[in-house]
């Protein structure tokens, strides 16, 4: 009866610890949504928990404020996010993929050299990148920030350690024995045995890539092509007197959407995939 008794007293403290988390994370997310709500003179009022009626005038704010293209913005970034996040994910499964599944000479080598560059912080070689960059006519564009999502080391090693412990050699020599080529072995089995990794770093690439500030604050001159980062950063060195502070919730708001849709679409990924790579020797 006690230990029934205490066991009841534990499940019961934890679902309150758990709802006092819940509460403290999404209390902010939510403060937010109300105040986006909220006209300029609502805000100015001070707190409120109930939303307001100014929902549709502040999108309209933002949509048509041509000193401050925010929408112009989220297509940026979702064009530089999502390209990121495919680029890296593909190529940081293929590269994990050869060092798994081939046995060659420098193998070692070429895996310790990756490890190294984990290390090394993107500050280090800012300047060369830039003048790189500059040289080959990529300044003020957005391919500096997609290209080089293909040297992800974070991603490889993550791939790597996946593989290691879901694919059994025995199916790549399997799909050899049967005439399969490699890329088609690599496209038609290994991807789908992956699909679990591919999804989680995904959503790391992109979500990094979206709130990446360092790089574009680096590359980007043009107002048309800056990203929302740079943008919200923007709102820094604005008048507070002349700003709509209805407008300015709106923008943040928007900007993380499409980060809750990118999440929502692929988690699925994530829980129905637990089990697809379980193909055991």
């Amino acid at each position: 009866m006690k230990a029934k008794t205490l066991s009841r007293m534990r499940s019961i403290f934890a679902h309150l610890v758990l709802i006092i988390l819940s509460f403290m994370c999404l209390f902010f997310f939510y403060i937010l949504l109300i105040n986006a709500t909220r006209s300029h003179a609502d805000l100015q009022k001070g707190f409120s928990a109930f939303p307001g009626k100014a929902l549709l005038q502040n999108f309209m704010n933002v949509a048509n404020d041509g000193t401050f293209p925010m929408l112009r913005g989220i297509l940026n970034s979702l064009i530089v996010s999502g390209s990121s996040a495919a680029i890296c994910t593909y190529f940081s499964a293929l590269t994990a993929y050869g060092l798994y599944a081939y046995d060659f000479k420098f193998r070692k080598a070429a895996f310790t050299f990756i490890m190294a560059i984990l290390v090394m912080p993107t500050q280090v070689t800012a300047m060369g990148f830039l003048r790189l960059i500059t040289k080959m006519g990529m300044y003020d564009t957005l391919l500096p920030m997609i290209i080089p999502s293909i040297a992800s080391p974070a991603v490889f090693y993550f791939m790597y350690s996946y593989l290691q412990s879901s694919l059994p050699l025995s199916l790549v020599e399997a799909a050899r024995i049967d005439g399969s080529m490699e890329f088609r072995t690599f496209n038609q089995i290994i991807l789908p045995i992956m699909k679990p990794a591919i999804a989680v770093q995904a959503i790391f690439t992109f979500v990094g890539s979206w709130n990446n500030y360092f790089v574009p604050a680096l590359v980007i001159q043009s107002k048309d092509k800056m990203t929302v980062p740079i943008l919200i950063a923007m709102l820094r060195g604005a008048d507070y007197m002349n700003f709509d502070m209805g407008k300015i919730y709106m923008m943040i708001m928007i900007a993380i959407v499409p980060i809750i849709v990118v999440y929502l679409v692929l988690s699925k990924y994530i829980i129905a995939g637990v089990t697809l790579g379980g193909v055991k020797e």
